[in-house]
C-alpha cells in the first residue's frame, strides 16, 4: 500500500499541477541609422524590451497614451517591461518616421 502512496506522490511532482512557468525575456531592440531593428518584434506579458541606441542621436520610444522611454545616445539603453496584450506600435519622439511595433501575447 506504502508504494502505491510513493509512485503517485512520483507522478504527481514529476506531472506538476498543469501549468507550466514561463520565464520572461528580454528582448533587445537595436536603434541604428534611425530605425528601430527588429522593427517588429513579439513579446509576451512580463517580458522586457530593451533598446539599445548606437546612433548619435537621443531617441525615444513612444506608444501614443501609453509609455515614453527617452533612450541615451551611443551606446545608451532603456527598458520596458510589458503589462498588457495587444499590439503597441511606437514611435521617436523626436524623429516620427521612426516606427516600431509589439505583439504582446498572454504569458
Amino acid at each position: 500500500m506504502r508504494s502505491g502512496f510513493y509512485l503517485i506522490a512520483i507522478a504527481g511532482l514529476l506531472l506538476g499541477n498543469g501549468t507550466a512557468e514561463v520565464e520572461a525575456e528580454t528582448i533587445r531592440v537595436t536603434i541604428e541609422k534611425m530605425a528601430f531593428v527588429p522593427a517588429e518584434i513579439e513579446a509576451r506579458v512580463g517580458d522586457t524590451i530593451e533598446w539599445v541606441n548606437k546612433d548619435i542621436f537621443v531617441h525615444t520610444a513612444t506608444a501614443k497614451g501609453d509609455w515614453d522611454v527617452l533612450i541615451p545616445a551611443k551606446g545608451g539603453t532603456a527598458s520596458l517591461a510589458l503589462r498588457e496584450t495587444g499590439p503597441v506600435d511606437y514611435y521617436c519622439r523626436f524623429h516620427p518616421n521612426m516606427k516600431g511595433r509589439i505583439s504582446v501575447a498572454a504569458p
